[in-house]
Protein backbone atom coordinates (compact mmCIF):
# COMPACT_ATOMS: atom_id res chain seq x y z
CA UNK A 1 0.00 0.00 0.00
CA UNK A 2 1.41 3.56 -0.86
CA UNK A 3 0.85 6.03 1.77
CA UNK A 4 -1.38 8.72 0.88
CA UNK A 5 -0.19 11.93 -0.41
CA UNK A 6 -0.87 15.11 2.02
CA UNK A 7 -1.34 18.46 0.08
CA UNK A 8 -1.01 21.84 2.56
CA UNK A 9 -2.68 25.35 1.92
CA UNK A 10 -0.88 27.92 4.03
CA UNK A 11 -1.31 31.92 4.92
CA UNK A 12 -0.03 32.62 1.62
CA UNK A 13 -2.38 30.51 -0.30
CA UNK A 14 -5.14 32.45 1.53
CA UNK A 15 -4.02 35.61 0.61
CA UNK A 16 -3.88 34.73 -2.67
CA UNK A 17 -7.51 32.99 -3.01
CA UNK A 18 -8.80 36.82 -1.36
CA UNK A 19 -6.66 38.39 -4.21
CA UNK A 20 -8.24 36.08 -7.08
CA UNK A 21 -11.37 36.69 -5.69
CA UNK A 22 -11.05 40.21 -5.69
CA UNK A 23 -9.91 40.51 -9.27
CA UNK A 24 -12.57 37.74 -10.42
CA UNK A 25 -15.50 39.85 -9.30
CA UNK A 26 -13.75 43.10 -10.56
CA UNK A 27 -12.99 41.98 -13.75
CA UNK A 28 -16.43 40.45 -14.38
CA UNK A 29 -18.34 42.70 -13.25
CA UNK A 30 -17.17 45.72 -14.25
CA UNK A 31 -15.69 44.29 -17.88
CA UNK A 32 -12.00 45.35 -17.29
CA UNK A 33 -8.90 44.01 -16.62
CA UNK A 34 -7.35 44.57 -13.58
CA UNK A 35 -4.49 42.67 -12.02
CA UNK A 36 -2.19 42.51 -8.75
CA UNK A 37 1.38 41.87 -7.72
CA UNK A 38 2.88 38.21 -7.71
CA UNK A 39 4.95 39.75 -4.88
CA UNK A 40 2.58 40.08 -1.63
CA UNK A 41 3.76 42.45 0.91
CA UNK A 42 4.18 41.61 5.30
CA UNK A 43 2.90 44.28 7.33
CA UNK A 44 2.93 44.95 10.80
CA UNK A 45 -1.09 46.16 10.66
CA UNK A 46 -3.82 46.47 8.34
CA UNK A 47 -5.09 50.34 7.78
CA UNK A 48 -8.05 52.16 6.11
CA UNK A 49 -6.18 54.66 3.54
CA UNK A 50 -7.56 57.44 1.83
CA UNK A 51 -9.47 58.36 -0.41
CA UNK A 52 -11.88 55.27 0.29
CA UNK A 53 -11.17 52.26 1.95
CA UNK A 54 -14.45 49.28 2.29
CA UNK A 55 -13.62 46.35 4.75
CA UNK A 56 -15.14 43.39 6.09
CA UNK A 57 -14.77 40.66 8.44
CA UNK A 58 -14.98 36.86 8.10
CA UNK A 59 -15.22 34.36 10.36
CA UNK A 60 -16.04 30.30 10.06
CA UNK A 61 -13.13 27.77 9.88
CA UNK A 62 -10.69 30.48 10.60
CA UNK A 63 -10.75 34.12 10.87
CA UNK A 64 -9.49 37.46 9.42
CA UNK A 65 -10.30 41.13 8.37
CA UNK A 66 -9.93 41.86 4.61
CA UNK A 67 -9.71 46.11 3.49
CA UNK A 68 -9.57 47.47 -0.01
CA UNK A 69 -8.37 50.96 -0.37
CA UNK A 70 -8.88 52.89 -3.37
CA UNK A 71 -7.26 56.79 -4.61
CA UNK A 72 -9.88 58.72 -6.33
CA UNK A 73 -9.18 58.04 -9.75
CA UNK A 74 -9.43 54.19 -9.17
CA UNK A 75 -12.45 54.27 -7.90
CA UNK A 76 -13.90 56.52 -10.23
CA UNK A 77 -12.52 54.18 -12.90
CA UNK A 78 -13.85 51.26 -11.39
CA UNK A 79 -17.56 52.50 -10.92
CA UNK A 80 -18.15 54.58 -14.56
CA UNK A 81 -16.75 51.01 -15.79
CA UNK A 82 -18.61 49.20 -13.83
CA UNK A 83 -21.93 50.74 -15.17
CA UNK A 84 -21.03 52.04 -18.38
CA UNK A 85 -20.62 47.93 -18.96
CA UNK A 86 -24.41 47.63 -17.70
CA UNK A 87 -25.57 50.43 -20.50
CA UNK A 88 -25.64 53.23 -18.02
CA UNK A 89 -25.22 56.76 -19.95
CA UNK A 90 -21.98 58.54 -19.57
CA UNK A 91 -23.38 61.52 -18.60
CA UNK A 92 -25.82 60.50 -15.72
CA UNK A 93 -23.01 58.38 -13.77
CA UNK A 94 -20.77 60.45 -10.38
CA UNK A 95 -17.98 62.92 -11.15
CA UNK A 96 -16.13 62.76 -7.72
CA UNK A 97 -15.26 59.73 -5.94
CA UNK A 98 -17.12 60.92 -3.12
CA UNK A 99 -20.24 60.79 -3.99
CA UNK A 100 -23.05 58.52 -2.89
CA UNK A 101 -22.71 56.27 -5.66
CA UNK A 102 -19.50 55.56 -5.99
CA UNK A 103 -19.29 54.53 -2.16
CA UNK A 104 -22.18 52.13 -2.89
CA UNK A 105 -20.74 50.88 -5.76
CA UNK A 106 -17.49 50.30 -3.95
CA UNK A 107 -19.03 48.26 -1.17
CA UNK A 108 -21.30 46.09 -3.37
CA UNK A 109 -18.35 45.03 -5.25
CA UNK A 110 -16.28 44.04 -2.09
CA UNK A 111 -19.27 42.52 -0.94
CA UNK A 112 -19.61 40.14 -3.79
CA UNK A 113 -15.36 39.64 -4.06
CA UNK A 114 -15.49 38.25 -0.62
CA UNK A 115 -18.23 36.42 -1.49
CA UNK A 116 -16.51 34.97 -4.12
CA UNK A 117 -13.43 34.14 -1.60
CA UNK A 118 -15.40 32.24 0.30
CA UNK A 119 -16.87 30.14 -2.70
CA UNK A 120 -13.05 29.62 -3.40
CA UNK A 121 -12.36 28.62 0.15
CA UNK A 122 -15.08 25.84 0.23
CA UNK A 123 -14.37 24.41 -2.98
CA UNK A 124 -10.65 24.31 -2.75
CA UNK A 125 -10.26 23.48 1.30
CA UNK A 126 -13.61 22.73 2.06
CA UNK A 127 -13.76 25.01 5.08
CA UNK A 128 -16.70 27.48 5.36
CA UNK A 129 -16.89 31.14 5.98
CA UNK A 130 -19.41 33.71 6.91
CA UNK A 131 -19.43 37.64 6.40
CA UNK A 132 -20.72 40.58 7.63
CA UNK A 133 -21.69 43.50 5.69
CA UNK A 134 -18.90 45.90 4.32
CA UNK A 135 -18.18 48.99 5.16
CA UNK A 136 -16.92 52.16 3.21
CA UNK A 137 -15.48 54.41 4.75
CA UNK A 138 -14.27 57.97 2.74
CA UNK A 139 -10.73 59.26 4.32
CA UNK A 140 -7.98 62.03 4.30
CA UNK A 141 -5.67 60.04 6.47
CA UNK A 142 -4.91 56.31 7.32
CA UNK A 143 -6.83 54.65 9.75
CA UNK A 144 -5.50 51.28 11.83
CA UNK A 145 -7.85 48.36 12.17
CA UNK A 146 -7.61 45.23 14.09
CA UNK A 147 -9.81 42.24 14.95
CA UNK A 148 -11.96 42.36 17.94
CA UNK A 149 -11.12 38.96 18.92
CA UNK A 150 -7.22 37.78 19.56
CA UNK A 151 -5.98 35.78 16.82
CA UNK A 152 -2.64 33.53 17.25
CA UNK A 153 0.07 34.88 15.59
CA UNK A 154 -1.77 37.70 13.42
CA UNK A 155 -0.76 37.54 9.77
CA UNK A 156 -0.91 40.68 8.07
CA UNK A 157 -0.44 41.14 4.06
CA UNK A 158 -0.71 43.52 1.86
CA UNK A 159 -1.07 42.99 -2.40
CA UNK A 160 -0.79 46.26 -5.02
CA UNK A 161 -3.70 45.94 -8.04
CA UNK A 162 -3.70 47.43 -10.75
CA UNK A 163 -6.17 48.85 -13.59
CA UNK A 164 -6.08 49.18 -16.92
CA UNK A 165 -5.87 52.66 -16.77
CA UNK A 166 -2.81 52.03 -14.26
CA UNK A 167 -4.16 53.27 -11.18
CA UNK A 168 -2.81 51.66 -8.06
CA UNK A 169 -5.19 50.17 -5.16
CA UNK A 170 -4.41 47.63 -2.22
CA UNK A 171 -5.89 44.94 -0.73
CA UNK A 172 -4.91 44.12 2.96
CA UNK A 173 -5.40 41.68 5.29
CA UNK A 174 -5.05 40.43 8.89
CA UNK A 175 -5.79 36.55 9.21
CA UNK A 176 -4.67 34.14 12.17
CA UNK A 177 -2.13 31.65 11.00
CA UNK A 178 -3.54 28.55 9.31
CA UNK A 179 -2.40 25.51 7.87
CA UNK A 180 -4.69 22.87 5.81
CA UNK A 181 -3.46 19.74 5.47
CA UNK A 182 -5.62 17.55 3.17
CA UNK A 183 -4.74 14.03 3.52
CA UNK A 184 -6.47 12.26 -0.09
CA UNK A 185 -6.31 8.47 0.08
CA UNK A 186 -7.19 8.30 -4.54
CA UNK A 187 -3.60 7.30 -5.06
CA UNK A 188 -3.95 3.85 -3.38
CA UNK A 189 -1.79 1.27 -5.15
CA UNK A 190 -3.37 0.04 -7.74
CA UNK A 191 -2.48 -3.77 -7.48
CA UNK A 192 -4.18 -3.51 -3.47
CA UNK A 193 -6.43 -6.00 -3.16
CA UNK A 194 -10.35 -4.82 -3.18
CA UNK A 195 -12.69 -7.04 -0.86
CA UNK A 196 -15.58 -6.38 -2.38
CA UNK A 197 -14.01 -7.74 -6.17
CA UNK A 198 -13.10 -10.92 -3.95
CA UNK A 199 -16.79 -11.40 -2.56
CA UNK A 200 -18.08 -10.64 -6.11
CA UNK A 201 -15.90 -13.40 -7.74
CA UNK A 202 -16.95 -15.71 -5.44
CA UNK A 203 -20.19 -15.15 -5.77
CA UNK A 204 -19.93 -15.71 -9.62
CA UNK A 205 -18.43 -18.89 -9.10
CA UNK A 206 -21.15 -20.21 -7.08
CA UNK A 207 -23.97 -19.10 -9.13
CA UNK A 208 -22.52 -20.71 -11.68
CA UNK A 209 -21.79 -24.12 -9.99
CA UNK A 210 -25.62 -24.02 -9.33
CA UNK A 211 -26.89 -22.69 -12.74
CA UNK A 212 -24.78 -24.89 -15.15
CA UNK A 213 -22.33 -27.33 -14.11
CA UNK A 214 -23.83 -30.87 -12.67
CA UNK A 215 -21.66 -33.58 -11.53
CA UNK A 216 -20.99 -35.71 -13.90
CA UNK A 217 -22.92 -39.39 -13.91
CA UNK A 218 -21.44 -42.72 -15.80
CA UNK A 219 -24.40 -42.65 -18.57
CA UNK A 220 -24.75 -46.50 -18.64
CA UNK A 221 -25.17 -46.94 -14.94
CA UNK A 222 -27.76 -44.17 -15.13
CA UNK A 223 -29.64 -46.24 -18.26
CA UNK A 224 -29.73 -49.52 -15.64
CA UNK A 225 -31.44 -47.23 -12.86
CA UNK A 226 -33.61 -45.45 -15.02
CA UNK A 227 -32.04 -42.38 -14.96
Amino acid sequence: MSRPKASKKTTEDIIQLISEGIKTTLNTAANTNVRYSPTFIKTSKTCLRPDIGCFVLFEGGFTGLVAINFNAAAALEIYRKYYLSMGMPEDELATHHSSVEVADTMGELMNQSIGKFQVMVKNQIGVGLSQNQPKMVALNQAMRIALETEVDKPQHRRVEFRTVENHCFYVESTTEKVEFINSSFEDMDSSEIDPEQIMDNEKKATDKSQNGCAPNIDEDLARELGL
